[in-house]
């Protein structure tokens, strides 16, 4: 929800716009010299993920459940229990929210790697590259690449494919 789905939403909803704007001369609306700001929908959908997150975080406390941040592990206790920076919690149903992380191999393992980012850096774009390419040929990959084209990036997609099809 923080670094996926609800920014890329903002970021394809943006990129909505820009067909839009494309397509208003067919439509007999004059629209020169528009321009794209890359910085002005970051700054606003950051700041609209923050006001979600602080929306849900007020939802759980209101609800009274407890959120305990830090590295847990279940206990070998009878209860269901949790330890988390050496405190234990006990409690009939508990929610592990690990979150994910990508892996991103080395150089050794891929020359040039380090120069690439994850789809988290996508979002931490300070401005609308020039050129990018994506690697990988999911949703979110396509996606990608579809929102940076729209919104005037050279945009190339490369796909691994053991045979053609």
């Amino acid at each position: 929800v923080n670094v996926g789905c609800v920014p890329k939403k903002v970021m394809w909803n943006a990129a909505v716009h820009a067909e839009f704007v494309h397509d208003h001369a067919d439509y007999g609306f004059e629209t020169p010299g528009v321009k794209f700001n890359w910085r002005i929908i970051k700054d606003k959908r950051d700041a609209y993920v923050r006001r979600l997150n602080d929306i849900y975080e007020n939802n759980v406390k209101k609800a009274h459940i407890d959120i305990i941040r830090g590295y847990g592990k279940f206990t070998a206790d009878l209860e269901p229990t949790i330890e988390v920076e050496g405190k234990k919690y006990t409690a009939p149903h508990i929610l592990i929210a690990t979150g994910g992380r990508p892996a991103v191999p080395s150089d050794s393992e891929i020359p040039g790697a380090s120069l690439g980012m994850t789809s988290d850096g996508f979002f931490d774009l300070k401005e609308l590259p020039r050129r990018s390419v994506i690697v990988g040929a999911g949703y979110i990959a396509v996606e990608i690449a579809g929102i940076l084209s729209t919104l005037g990036s050279k945009a190339a997609l490369l796909i691994r494919q053991d045979k053609v099809v």
